[in-house]
C-alpha cells in the first residue's frame, strides 16, 4: 500500500496526478479522431512545428504555451490551406510546414547558446515542474476542446466516415476539418509538459489505437480511449518515480503496453481472436470434407465503426 501512498505526500506529484489525468482524458478524445481519419503525421507535424513557439516564449521569459498555441495555430491553418490546392497534396503540405517551422525554432535554438541545457525538458517533457497555475491552465483549454469536440460530434463523425456525404448535406467540411486540426493543436499544446515535443504524438496515438482494437462502437471507443489514456499516464507516472526513469518516456512505454496488450486479447480483433478464429475455419472445413454439412462461422471479421 505504500508504494501507492507514499508519492502522495509530495506536492509535486499531487499535481503531476491531476495533471496527467487531464491529459490523459484530452489526448483519449481527440485522439480518437486523429486515428480515425488517419492524421497521426499531421499529428506529429504540428507536435514538431509548435517547437519554435516554444523557444521563443522560453527565451521571452513567457509560459512556454503562449508561443506553442501561436505556431499549432498557424500550422493547422497553413496545413489546411495549402491542402486545398489541387497541385499540393496534404502530405506535401504537412512536410512543407512543419519542417520549416521546426528548422526555425532550430536556428534560434542555435543562436541561444545558454538555453541548450533545458532542451531535455522541452523535448522530453517535465511533469513533475508543473504549477498550480499550469494545472488550472490545462483543465481550461481540456474543457474548452473537450466541449467543442462534444458539442460537433455527429458532424465531426460523419466528416470522418464519409466526408462527401457531409458536403452533399451541406456541412461546412473545409471549416470543420480546420477546426479539428486547432483541437488536435491545443491537444498537443497542453500536453507538451507531460511527455514533451518528441513523445507527444504517441499518447495522441496509442489509447485510441488500442481502444479500437477493444470495440467496433465509436462511443464506446472514446470511452476506452480516455481510460486508457488515464491508466497509462497515472501507472507510468507511479512506475517512473519509483524506478527513478523519465516520466514522459515512462508513461509513453505504459500506454505502448496497453496497446500490446489489447492487440492480444482484443474479443474481436485481438491476435488470439485471429487464432482461434482461424482454427475454427479450419475445423469446419474438415467436418465439412469428411461429409457433414457445417456452416461456417460468420459475423467475426472486423466490423467497420
Amino acid at each position: 500500500m505504500n508504494w501507492l501512498t507514499d508519492p502522495l505526500q509530495y506536492p509535486f506529484m499531487q499535481r503531476a496526478l491531476i495533471e496527467v489525468a487531464i491529459i490523459g482524458a484530452l489526448c483519449g478524445l481527440v485522439g480518437c479522431f486523429v486515428v480515425l481519419r488517419g492524421l497521426a503525421f499531421i499529428g506529429d507535424a504540428l507536435a514538431h512545428a509548435v517547437f519554435p513557439g516554444v523557444v521563443l516564449s522560453y527565451i521571452a521569459g513567457r509560459s512556454i504555451l503562449i508561443g506553442a498555441f501561436v505556431f499549432g495555430s498557424l500550422t493547422a491553418i497553413g496545413i489546411g490551406l495549402l491542402s486545398r490546392s489541387r497541385r499540393v497534396t496534404e502530405d506535401s503540405a504537412i512536410g512543407v510546414v512543419f519542417v520549416s517551422f521546426f528548422a526555425v525554432g532550430v536556428v534560434i535554438l542555435s543562436r541561444e547558446g545558454g538555453f541548450r541545457q533545458d532542451l531535455s525538458s522541452l523535448l522530453f517533457g517535465n511533469i513533475l515542474g508543473v504549477s498550480r497555475n499550469d494545472v488550472v491552465a490545462t483543465l481550461l483549454v481540456a474543457i474548452v476542446v473537450g466541449g467543442v469536440l462534444l458539442a460537433l460530434l455527429k458532424e465531426f463523425t460523419l466528416i470522418a466516415f464519409d466526408p462527401t456525404m457531409a458536403r452533399a448535406a451541406g456541412y461546412p467540411v473545409f471549416a470543420l476539418d480546420i477546426l479539428l486540426l486547432l483541437l488536435v493543436s491545443a491537444t498537443i499544446v497542453v500536453s507538451l509538459q507531460t511527455v514533451g515535443n518528441i513523445l507527444i504524438l504517441a499518447l495522441v496515438v496509442t489509447p485510441p489505437a488500442a481502444a479500437r482494437l477493444l470495440t467496433d462502437r465509436l462511443g464506446r471507443m472514446m470511452l476506452a480511449s480516455v481510460a486508457i489514456a488515464i491508466a497509462s499516464g497515472v501507472a507510468g507516472l507511479y512506475i517512473s518515480y519509483h524506478a527513478a526513469t523519465a516520466t514522459g518516456a515512462t508513461i509513453v512505454l505504459t500506454a505502448t503496453a496497453a496497446f500490446l496488450v489489447s492487440l492480444v486479447v482484443a474479443p474481436n480483433h485481438g491476435l488470439l481472436a485471429n487464432y482461434r478464429q482461424s482454427r475454427s475455419g479450419h475445423h469446419h472445413a474438415h467436418h465439412y470434407h469428411a461429409g457433414e454439412e457445417v456452416e461456417g462461422p460468420r459475423g467475426h471479421g472486423p466490423q467497420p465503426l
